[in-house]
């Protein structure tokens, strides 16, 4: 692409192959998508160099000699994609008649002479119908993947142009600076974006510069492997913050490539940040959103010497206060762990949160072996609501800083299986014992010895997207965030991830193994958690400050 004048233009807005003699302006302020390409005939012998940028907003000089700078310095590109808003306030009589409705041009599907498919929607989200000229609707985004889907052969496409963001894009993945995923973008192209599974996604109008963690469009272990979705947005052009708003990158047609090497998961592959949980998933489907128990009438001093604990906020106050979450499930009969029953042995607990709490484990490995448990009566990690598993998180993070701070890692494993509330079992192994790889090998070696399949799943995996609600299953996690996962059928050993951990390999007292073999006096317990308390409390979010 030695000049971008004199190529054809794709207006995602008009929804024609125009040619002409340059890229003019020739709209008002809309958001829309372009793409402008000088080769159309060429067929691809390797990978096609492409160009993708954000808000242009009418600075077309400002472009074409930034793209002219890049080109005598890299070589000429094949597509210059353009994203958001294209022709910024520039006025123009010829694009009125699509300000007015007279044409549209809202979605569609650009698939060039190489074999390159690119699906685009112009405009924003409406809600409204019929919608106006320059937004796109429901019966959009539907229209759009039921022209795509209607093969059995089709696996995505090569790039998905859109001008906002997709709603929740953030979920798992790397932070998104100010712009907050959960409130901002368009929750139809975020499922336009999942159902379509673009290896490029490339957005605007937010004025910034993020590129995404690569996610992956299956579910671990329980779908045949696909390709991986790069998300992309984009600043505007020649912003004062110097914000970047071109991408370069090079792509072979994905209907070139082959399978082995198109569904290659990168390492920091993360979830899909758009598909539910099977626990978020069975609640839309029974009309409720995941829910918890707010469990401020379990908040008690630990110790007159901890701090103050954050103050209850339900029950009796006589103001307008925002609509409760419900209770989570009930136990049929006495349980052990749920904070408010009498068979808690509340001498143990160490730490309380909204959502969960932390205590040191009855019969523990080590003298700081400790549990993170949900306040109210929940199963598995898989059961969660958003709220508890975001706290269990916190109190992972705060964990592993303290035993960081001794000199420790820390190895984290659950087993959904013949239990009835979940039990995060958090085991500390000094440094100078052995290596993360060596924990590692222990579990794998101890798994093929008892005939179980105990399989590695990505560092950015969720649980929750792996493992079925009701699904029996454990899970052992690392200090490096590698996780090895065994999908339980049968029957399984209830004391396997002590048995390896107190293994000579790891902390070599195999004594230990059975929980009921190391009983300690309800003085040493007590003794052993006012300790733990007191080194905890530095990194204890629960107290204020």
């Amino acid at each position: 692409m030695r000049r971008l004048t004199g190529g054809r233009v794709w207006s995602s807005h008009s929804g024609r192959l125009r040619t002409g003699p340059r890229c003019e302006r020739r709209a008002p302020s809309l958001s829309r998508s372009f793409i402008c390409s000088r080769r159309p005939g060429r067929m691809a012998q390797k990978p096609l160099r492409l160009l993708a940028c954000g808000d242009v907003e009418g600075k077309f000089d400002v472009l074409f000699n930034r793209i002219r700078a890049i080109q005598k310095k890299s070589g000429n590109f094949d597509l210059l994609l353009c994203v958001g808003d294209f022709f910024g306030s520039t006025p123009s009589t010829e694009w009125e008649e699509y300000r007015t409705g007279v044409k549209r041009g809202r979605k569609g599907v650009f698939t060039g002479a190489s074999g390159l498919q690119i699906a685009y929607l112009s405009g924003t989200e409406s809600l409204a119908e019929p919608a106006p000229p320059y937004s796109f609707t429901f019966k959009d985004v539907s229209s759009l993947k039921a022209a795509l889907q209607a093969t059995s052969q089709f696996k995505g496409v090569d790039v998905l142009l859109t001008s906002p963001w997709p709603k929740g894009v953030g979920n798992f993945g790397n932070a998104s600076g100010d712009v907050d995923t959960k409130k901002k973008g368009s929750s139809l192209i975020s499922h336009l974006a999942m159902d379509l599974k673009p290896r490029y996604h490339f957005a605007a109008l937010e004025k910034t510069y993020y590129e995404r963690l690569p996610y992956r469009n299956h579910t671990v272990l329980q779908e045949t492997a696909q390709h991986v979705t790069r998300f992309i947005a984009l600043a505007n052009v020649g912003n004062p913050e110097k914000r970047k708003y071109l991408y370069a990158f090079s792509i072979l047609p994905l209907n070139l490539m082959d399978m082995a090497e198109l569904v290659k998961q990168p390492p920091d592959v993360t979830e899909n940040p758009y598909r539910k949980s099977g626990k978020e998933a069975l609640s839309d489907k029974q009309g409720l959103a995941p829910q918890e128990e707010p469990a401020c009438q379990f908040f008690f001093d630990l110790s007159k010497k901890q701090g103050k604990k954050r103050q209850s906020t339900g029950g009796d106050s006589k103001g307008v206060s925002p609509k409760q979450p419900r209770k989570p499930p009930q136990p049929l009969g006495p349980c052990w762990f749920c904070l408010a029953s009498p068979e808690v042995e509340k001498h143990l607990v160490v730490s309380i949160g909204t959502h969960c709490y932390l205590a040191l484990a009855k019969g523990g490995l080590c003298d700081d072996h400790v549990l993170i448990l949900p306040i109210g009566h929940y199963q598995s990690v898989v059961d969660l609501s958003r709220e508890v598993v975001e706290e269990v998180e916190k109190y992972k993070c705060a964990v592993r800083q303290l035993f960081k701070s001794k000199g420790k890692r820390c190895v984290l494993f659950e087993r959904n299986y013949r239990s009835h509330h979940l039990q995060l079992q958090v085991v500390p192994v000094p440094l100078s014992c052995c290596t993360t790889d060596d924990i590692k090998e222990a579990f794998i070696i101890q798994a093929q010895e008892q005939q179980m399949e105990l399989l590695e799943i990505p560092e950015h995996s969720d649980i929750q997207q792996i493992a079925q609600p009701g699904a029996p299953y454990f899970y052992v996690e690392l200090d490096t965030g590698e996780k090895l996962f065994h999908r339980i059928k049968k029957s399984f050993p209830l004391h396997f991830g002590r048995e390896v951990l107190a293994g000579e390999a790891i902390l070599n007292i195999p004594n230990k193994s059975d929980w009921r073999q190391c009983p300690r006096s309800r003085e040493e317990e007590e003794a052993l958690a006012r300790l733990f308390r007191k080194h905890f409390q530095p990194f204890d979010f629960a107290l204020e400050d």
